[in-house]
């Protein structure tokens, strides 16, 4: 006869959660299905938001990296649903981005002005990104200088932006950044 420990009975527990957290977390991956079937057969974001699919997505990626067993132990649930949270995101980012009106897309270039681009913004996101970039070189820490060094090629993508904008000295649109529907 096997007799269960309270340690066993909190495992089994602890990995039941986990498998009905996966189970729940992939019906919530797939329930924005239909509003993108409905994107796609309209070839429209009409006045939906893709905010929360770069929101979700930014989560998923983060709770993953906390899921993997280098970063913490015995949370491999964890690491599985949000690297698939992640890959659902992915898809509807660009999905989104698609069908997205391209007079709304990427406004920067659009407008040719930096209005909305805030300098200091993107040159303190560089500096930090490039910091920590080192820093996860230095200490050999992968999980710190992967992210940060796709976060400086973004912050100099931005600022050589800024610069090539900035030098065209065309800052004459004065459209909203973000539009109301109410």
């Amino acid at each position: 006869m096997i007799h269960w420990s309270s340690h066993n009975n909190r495992w089994i527990l602890k990995d039941a959660a986990g498998v009905a957290g996966n189970i729940f977390a992939l019906g919530l991956f797939v329930s924005p299905i239909p509003t993108f079937q409905r994107i796609m057969r309209n070839r429209s974001t009409e006045h939906f938001s893709g905010l929360p699919y770069i929101y979700a997505l930014l989560n998923c990626l983060i709770t993953m990296w906390y899921g993997m067993p280098a970063v913490s132990s015995n949370n491999v649930l964890v690491m599985t649903v949000n690297a698939m949270g992640a890959a659902f995101q992915l898809v509807y980012i660009i999905l989104f981005t698609a069908c997205a009106d391209k007079a709304k897309k990427n406004l920067v270039i659009r407008t040719r002005s930096v209005e909305f681009m805030p300098f200091y913004l993107s040159l303190s996101t560089f500096l930090m990104s490039t910091s920590f970039l080192m820093y996860g070189i230095l200490n050999g820490d992968i999980f710190v200088f992967l992210p940060n060094g796709i976060g400086t090629l973004l912050g100099m993508t931005q600022l050589l932006l800024y610069c090539y904008y900035k030098s065209s000295g065309s800052e004459s649109s004065r459209e909203p950044l973000i539009e109301s529907y109410s």
